[in-house]
Order: C-alpha cells, then sequence, then structure tokens
C-alpha cells in the first residue's frame, strides 16, 4: 500500500515529542477531528491498542488501532479490525535529532469502504499529515519543549 508522508521540524528533543504522541487522553486537545480516546491495553509502558471516535467530516467513525513503540525514535500503527468507514489505516512517526530539535516524519495509507480515485486519497492523507504535524508541534512547542 503505498503511503502518504509529510515532515515537520519540532522545536523539541525526541523524548519530548514521543510523550505528547503517547498521551492519547490528550489527543481532541490538539488532533484534528478526534472526539474522543481511550487505551483499550498497554505494554512496556505504553498503550497497545487505542480505541477512536472521529468526527473529521466527510469521516465519522469508531475504530482501534494497535500500536508499536520504538523506543523515542518510532511509533507506528495499524487498524485493530475494519471499522465503519475505514477499511485500513497503517502509519508512522519516525523522529531524527536536527541541530536543537527534531524532524518528525509522518507516513499515512488509508483505504476506506467508499472507493475513492487515488489522486483524492492522496491528498486527502496528505491533509491528515499536515494537520497532525501542525497540531503535534503546537502541542509540544507550547508545552515547553
Amino acid at each position: 500500500m503505498a503511503r502518504t508522508t509529510g515532515d515537520i521540524v519540532v522545536d523539541a528533543g525526541p523524548e519530548r515529542i514521543m510523550d505528547v504522541i503517547a498521551d492519547f487522553s490528550r489527543y481532541p486537545e490538539w488532533a484534528t477531528g478526534v472526539r474522543e480516546t481511550e487505551v483499550l491495553s498497554e505494554g512496556d509502558g505504553r498503550a497497545h491498542e487505542v480505541r477512536f471516535v472521529l468526527d473529521a467530516a466527510p469521516i465519522r467513525d469508531e475504530y482501534t488501532l494497535r500500536y508499536s513503540w520504538d523506543g523515542d525514535r518510532e511509533v507506528s500503527w495499524s487498524l485493530a479490525e475494519k471499522a465503519s468507514m475505514l477499511t485500513s489505516m497503517d502509519g508512522s512517526y519516525v523522529l531524527d535529532r536536527v541541530g536543537e530539535g527534531t524532524r518528525v516524519t509522518y507516513a499515512l495509507a488509508v483505504d476506506v469502504a467508499v472507493p475513492l480515485l487515488g489522486m483524492l486519497k492522496r491528498k486527502a492523507e496528505k491533509v491528515i499529515i499536515d494537520t497532525a504535524l501542525k497540531g503535534l508541534k503546537k502541542q509540544v512547542e507550547a508545552q515547553g519543549g
């Protein structure tokens, strides 16, 4: 499955950024469209499965993602089971130190139950990625990197 990617440099260390990524209870504060989150299971001190309620028109859905953590450098996720709109979602954040900050690269591939032209799907993924990266940067930097 082809992935759409985007990146942004955040004025903070990887550990601080990963702490914000791992704090699912606060996603509704900064992740556009996320209305509710619930950690369903944990492993190694971080969430393993998380339920999301999404209201990002035109997609309204409830789904569970399964997470895999690689220290403070990478986290990836996939859809635990098909939802009503989402049939697959694979994504990752990769963090690389650059000078005083950290480059966050977000890769995402989404499939939905309704057919979408590949071009429209990539555009939707790009909007999700850009919005998420800006929200993450704002949240991390507001908390004082």
